[in-house]
């Protein structure tokens, strides 16, 4: 979350910043009244402290002096009564401002370009040449259903639509990925991790997805657990409420883990095919960094999912998210964008974002430098989202026959 104390000693930089991600101004006006109200009563509960404790301090003398105690005795009572029915109002106060700061998105940096939606996002450079076809080339749902290995109606009997039954092939090729971008992430030092498919309310408010997006996540019923939308979730919480030695940083951590979401806001959008779904196959890049790496950290796992991408013989292109279509807990993100021939455009296949101390903030993960607690830095990506790479591949891939051919870097994956 947005530091309180940031929000208190500079508001109409923190309210400028977050009115470019689209915060209302009912709720930054919200936030500046409480804020100030907060702060305020929260000095008056230190005065009165300060002065109970001088009061206390003479209560000694007065007593080896025998003078006499009866009214200082009822002045620092009145003044621990004073303090504690302040600490209760600074407490109700401190509750609401926080209840709301944690349904308030990130701050953009200052150089990401402004914008309503993805339509004023950014290309910023494009990579790898489009396939050329001497036959019209078709979608990715068409090429399967017709080769027999995406079953779109079974998905649905066995559950309900934006689900899907891969068979033969398109299973071993969803498998055959899975493995070679997790290989791949190691070799550009992410150390790999198995993590559990499901989260509490915990860890879900620690990187941002509750309580803002509740409706978007599958809750298992009588418990306090969530079907995970993402391992950004299960990685970065790893180390919720730790205190990690600065010589460690940074940490790289790749995982795989099938994602379940809900696709609340989606409504006819992506109805056939695999794009959007319910349940699917991600591998993911965290990292957790001191202040200083951030940036190049962030460099560092775009070039991966980029140099990813150009091993499978894919093109693609890197975009600059703008303030109207940068995520929730994001300072900046760099979306990859791959060329789908059966659609004829580009679409998302990665996102990698920097969300500076924000998510660290909620989760309380801090590194210890010298004698200093400092909250760390975190940063999250997919590499990639596997359905996504599959269609790429069957689109870009594809024969004149219907067949698909294989990347020439998972043949051995298969």
């Amino acid at each position: 979350m947005i530091d309180i104390k940031l929000l208190q000693k500079d508001f109409d930089e923190v309210a400028t910043a977050l009115n470019r991600k689209g915060v209302s101004q009912d709720i930054l006006d919200n936030l500046k009244a409480l804020s100030v109200d907060a702060k305020a009563k929260r000095q008056e509960m230190e005065n009165v402290t300060a002065e109970q404790n001088t009061l206390s301090k003479d209560f000694g003398r007065y007593k080896k002096e025998g003078l006499d105690i009866a009214p200082l005795q009822e002045n620092i009572n009145k003044l621990k009564n004073q303090k504690q029915d302040l600490e209760e109002q600074v407490r109700v106060l401190e509750e609401e401002l926080s209840s709301i700061i944690l349904g308030v998105p990130n701050m953009p940096d200052s150089d990401v370009p402004d914008g309503a939606d993805e339509n004023e996002n950014v290309v910023l450079e494009t990579i790898g040449e489009k396939p050329s076809f001497t036959f019209e080339p078709k979608e990715h749902w068409d090429l399967g259903e017709s080769n027999g290995t995406l079953d779109f109606t079974r998905g649905v009997k066995l559950a309900k639509s934006r689900f899907t039954a891969m068979r033969g092939q398109s299973a071993k090729l969803e498998r055959a990925l899975i493995n070679y971008m997790l290989k791949f992430n190691a070799e550009r030092g992410f150390e790999e991790w198995y993590v559990p498919f499901m989260a509490n309310t915990n860890a879900l408010q620690g990187t941002g997805q509750l309580p803002k997006f509740g409706d978007d996540l599958f809750k298992i019923e009588g418990e306090d657990l969530y079907l995970i939308p993402t391992a950004e979730v299960a990685l970065t919480n790893l180390y919720n409420d730790e205190i990690i030695p600065v010589e460690e940083l940074p940490y790289l951590m790749t995982s795989y883990t099938p994602c379940f979401r809900k696709e609340a806001g989606s409504a006819g959008r992506d109805t056939r095919g695999l794009i959007r779904q319910h349940q699917f196959d991600k591998v993911e890049m965290v990292a957790i960094t001191t202040q200083e790496q951030s940036e190049e950290v962030f460099e560092k796992m775009v070039s991966c999912a980029s140099d990813l991408l150009t091993s499978l013989g894919l093109a693609h292109q890197k975009v600059m998210l703008c303030t109207g279509d940068l995520g929730f807990s994001a300072t900046r993100t760099i979306d990859l964008e791959v060329w789908l021939p059966g659609q004829g455009k580009y679409r998302e296949i990665s996102s990698i974002s920097n969300t500076r101390d924000f998510q660290a903030r909620r989760a309380k993960i801090r590194y210890k430098d010298g004698k200093k607690n400092i909250l760390a830095h975190t940063l999250n990506g997919s590499s990639l989202a596997v359905g996504r790479t599959l269609v790429a591949i069957m689109e870009n891939y594809q024969q004149e026959d219907g067949t698909i051919s294989i990347p020439e870097v998972l043949k051995k994956y298969m």
